[in-house]
């Protein structure tokens, strides 16, 4: 899947859940209870020695679930997460060693962008697409209506202090894609096996993101 085919993916689906997976076992009921709720994608970050395993199980387990790793700082990382099944990369922060490495492969990548500076570093790697972290702490949709001026080309991807509270505000923005959540698959939702209550929050998501008119 290439840059344009995964955006447009994430742009249809509109919430991509953000995800720590701490128990390998947890990965393919998650990522099952999601598309159930109507949202087959996650991003397992980085941030457990469970990441690797969960995302390979899913794609082997679950192949219709769009896969992301997340928290991606390093290439070796990156590597792993792509062996393992990931089809795009994402990053808190703007790594250039990370985004030559994908963009040389054809590997979607979304760095992390908090500025005016990181966005046109970005444009300057011929990036058509960041994420914007941690979103409400560096300005939110203030923020982000300021950046579509002087940059009107550049799409994002916010995360970081999304919830079902702000979410709305976020996608009726001209220059946002998709929104990352970490809300969807909650540690204690996953430790109890309450799939139920993950497809239940899954939908209640896509009922903000799209309300009935």
């Amino acid at each position: 899947m290439n840059s344009t085919e995964l955006f447009r993916r994430m742009s249809q689906l509109r919430i991509i859940p953000v995800v720590s997976v701490r128990e390998e076992a947890q990965a393919v009921p998650m990522a099952r209870a999601l598309a159930e709720g109507g949202l087959p994608a996650a991003e397992i970050t980085f941030r457990t020695s469970a990441a690797e395993g969960a995302i390979s199980a899913i794609a082997r387990e679950a192949p219709e679930v769009l896969l992301l790793a997340g928290t991606v700082l390093d290439v070796p990382t990156a590597s792993r997460a792509v062996e393992a099944g990931a089809a795009g990369i994402v990053s808190p922060g703007t790594n250039p060693e990370v985004v030559a490495w994908c963009l040389k492969r054809g590997i979607p990548v979304l760095p992390g962008c908090a500025t005016p500076t990181e966005a046109e570093a970005c444009l300057r790697m011929g990036l058509s697409a960041v994420k914007l972290f941690p979103a409400e702490a560096v300005g939110g949709a203030a923020l982000l209506k300021a950046l579509s001026g002087p940059y009107p080309q550049l799409k994002f991807m916010p995360t970081g202090g999304i919830s079902p509270q702000n979410l709305g505000a976020y996608l009726a923005l001209p220059n946002v894609f998709c929104c990352g959540g970490s809300w969807l698959a909650p540690q204690s939702k996953m430790d109890a096996g309450d799939w139920a209550g993950i497809a239940a929050l899954a939908r209640q998501a896509l009922d903000t993101a799209s309300p009935e008119v």
